[in-house]
């Protein structure tokens, strides 16, 4: 995705570039002076090929940008499935025939349990009126001599308990006395619990890969405007240049390769965050606004040009010295 650089329309190195070497008196000022010219020219050189840099800086920007986007719907996938475990409650079915009181004496019991937060009796009433309303039963029901519908417990645990709470106390409802039978729906919650761990890391190990890829091009990069420079650097080498100093541009250059496609690749992210919101907010309402946009927080957004340019520092450092050394 590089281009590589005509020789004769960039300016050389040689020319632009500070007497550091000479210098002596000055040690600590020439490297200094030299660190900031390695830096104005190798960002002066990249915008000097306009085309071959866009199309470098695009590549890294999605490559870093994909492992976000991934960050982000697994946030919100976790917030919707804490939203729903929120609405679930576990059903309780007495044994027909159980009295008023009995059951009543009972939900008193598991209000007063620590993972419980509340409990709503159903009378056989109420149930058959919750069926008379649905579609297709109320004829069904005329035909009913006596109502055949037990007492029923709504039991809600407390919110942000776990799986295996919530699992212990389904348990110890199926084993209390006159409860005929126990529904929980809690089995969704463990395999949305496992499907995002595995998200995460599957999040993981791409942006691994992804951090790999952007090396790769960095290093590709600078390889080829090392390769395109390779008469220049001699000519460097041969009059005293060390290493560190010829390779310092191009480490500044991996830098801002890095940096501008990190701050690309925060944009992105933002922009995948505002093209959320509006189908969140509409499921939102389906559950009485409790469901939030899971925005990525601010310290990754910010993390993302700086873990970039180090990525991008990196790669130059790696191909240049192993170009370096091939040619001396």
């Amino acid at each position: 995705m590089s281009v590589q650089p005509d020789i004769r329309t960039e300016t050389p190195i040689v020319a632009d570039a500070p007497r550091v070497e000479r210098s002596r008196a000055r040690p600590v000022a020439s490297w200094r002076e030299h660190h900031a010219w390695s830096a104005a020219a190798s960002f002066k050189r990249l915008m000097s090929r306009p085309i071959g840099t866009l199309l470098t800086v695009a590549v890294m920007a999605l490559a870093l940008a994909l492992p976000l986007t991934f960050y982000l719907l697994l946030g919100n996938v976790q917030k919707l499935g804490e939203v729903l475990g929120q609405n679930q409650t576990v059903s309780m079915f007495m044994q027909t025939g159980q009295a008023g009181p009995t059951v009543e004496l009972l939900a008193t019991k598991l209000r007063e349990r620590a993972d419980v937060a509340s409990v709503t009796v159903k009378s056989p009433q109420q149930g058959m009126d919750e069926l008379a309303k649905m579609q297709g039963f109320s004829g069904a029901l005329h035909t009913l001599d006596s109502n055949p519908l037990p007492y029923a417990l709504e039991v809600l645990p407390k919110p942000g308990l776990a799986a295996d709470d919530v699992s212990r106390l389904v348990q110890d409802l199926r084993g209390m006395s006159g409860v005929d039978l126990v529904q929980d729906s809690g089995t969704w919650r463990q395999r949305l619990d496992a499907l995002l761990g595995v998200g995460n890391r599957v999040v993981m190990v791409l942006a691994a890969l992804l951090a790999l890829a952007v090396l790769l091009v960095v290093g590709n990069t600078v390889r080829v405007d090392i390769a395109s420079r390779s008469e220049e650097i001699g000519v460097l080498m041969l009059v005293g240049a060390s290493r560190a100093f010829v390779r310092r541009p191009y480490l500044y250059a991996g830098i801002w390769y890095g940096l501008i496609s990190g701050l690309l690749a925060a944009g992105i992210a933002l922009l995948v965050e505002m093209a959320l919101a509006e189908p969140v907010t509409r499921l939102s309402h389906a559950y009485d606004g409790k469901l939030e946009v899971g925005a990525l927080p601010l310290w990754v957004l910010g993390a993302v040009p700086v873990v970039a340019a180090v990525l991008g520092w990196l790669g130059a450092r790696l191909v240049s010295a192993w170009q370096l050394r091939k040619a001396a």
